[in-house]
């Protein structure tokens, strides 16, 4: 089955009682046991949910893996893969990711023993030179957030098979259409569902993808436990934006190239990080290991935070927003937003200057995305 049929048909068939092309939300607590010590698959959602289910067995087929576990968020299925860790472990993650992980990292799990080493894995022997005898995970985030930094994940796959160190990667930029980590040696690939896979700003939603059955076991144990599940009306949801997952992915990615070259053209515009420009420092990775770049992008102007915190109140298309990922253009200013409890000090030295600015390039008339944008820069 081609990637593409896979978006609209894997793990999906006809309801068997009534022959309902669509999935059934099965909105429903609980299920009636036939007998004593007898169930029919399911007997309580927290622990499982057919509607849930579906959703799992399609985000596994689409990374190439075995097996999907479900959350109620992106932070939560983080926070799920952690759980498979316990005090003295310690992690090497990627210098640049999501504000919420670092805050979660450094402000929650470490209070409970974790350790966690943060280093720039786009140079491979930076994880390598990290790595502890307590090492138990390598995480990366790949193309990154807000920098858009692009890790190679087959080197950094190799150092941690070496080592018999699992290696995660949150593909949430890229989705299972541009980039797959399993296929390229990482053990587990997560997903905040919240932003294209769903796309449409309609839901929140986090998924993990494993081939290991041990590991998939322990999450499954994790998630029943802990409880943090998508409602089945989100995986319901969910499912419907990824029928159109690998179509609105390809106008991201022609929409995005189109803004990328348009704001690196600009006299006002300092530096764009976008995998598909040639500009790019880890170009040659992306095109090796993606086959396409979406629409996430980040750019500095000449005139600093000022300028910045000016283009963005003078968009009028493009929305001042916190997420990404949608059919919407949305634009975020990371030092006061997505980014804000990460220390000053910690988010300069990781190259977040106050002056960046991301974009989630949406599905739009490219026409009118840079026009906007233009507009917007007139007043800077």
């Amino acid at each position: 089955m081609k990637f593409e049929t896979k978006c609209v048909r894997a793990g999906q068939a006809p309801d068997p009682t009534t022959g309902a092309i669509i999935p059934p939300i099965y909105q429903t607590a609980t299920f009636v046991l036939p007998e004593v010590g007898r169930d029919l698959g399911f007997d309580y959602t927290r622990s499982s949910n057919p509607t849930r289910q579906v959703l799992e067995d399609n985000l596994a087929a689409l990374e190439s893996g075995r097996h999907g576990v479900c959350f109620a968020s992106g932070m939560s299925a983080v926070d799920a893969v952690m759980k498979l860790f316990q005090a003295g472990d310690h992690v090497v993650c990627s210098d640049d990711v999501y504000g919420g992980v670092s805050r979660h990292f450094n402000q929650v799990l470490s209070k409970y023993g974790l350790q966690f080493t943060y280093v720039d894995s786009t140079e491979p022997q930076n994880v390598a030179d990290a790595i502890r005898p307590e090492t138990k995970l390598i995480w990366l985030e790949t193309p990154s957030n807000p920098l858009i930094k692009v890790t190679d994940i087959t080197a950094v796959s190799k150092i941690g098979n070496d080592a018999g160190i699992p290696v995660g990667v949150d593909s949430t930029f890229a989705t299972p259409v541009f980039l797959r980590p399993l296929e390229l040696g990482a053990d587990i690939v997560m997903h905040s569902t919240t932003k294209y896979l769903s796309g449409h700003n309609q839901i929140i939603g986090g998924a993990v993808v494993v081939n290991d059955e041990a590991m998939y076991e322990q999450l499954k144990f994790v998630q029943k436990t802990i409880g943090a599940v998508n409602s089945p009306f989100d995986a319901w949801l969910t499912l419907l934006g990824i029928k159109t997952l690998h179509l609105r992915m390809a106008r991201h990615h022609h929409n995005g190239m189109r803004i990328a070259r348009f704001l690196e053209a600009h006299a006002k515009v300092a530096r764009v990080s976008f995998p598909g420009l040639e500009s790019h420092p880890q170009h040659a990775i992306a095109a090796r290991e993606m086959s396409g770049y979406g629409g996430m992008l980040s750019f500095e102007l000449k005139g600093g935070i000022a300028a910045g915190k000016a283009l963005m109140n003078g968009v009028q298309l493009c929305q001042l927003a916190e997420s990404l990922g949608s059919v919407e253009s949305m634009i975020t200013h990371p030092a006061t937003m997505t980014h804000v409890d990460v220390p000053a000090a910690e988010r300069q030295a990781r190259g977040l200057t106050d002056g960046l600015v991301r974009l989630s390039v949406g599905v739009e008339d490219a026409d009118d995305i840079e026009a906007d944008l233009a507009q917007a820069l007139e007043g800077v």
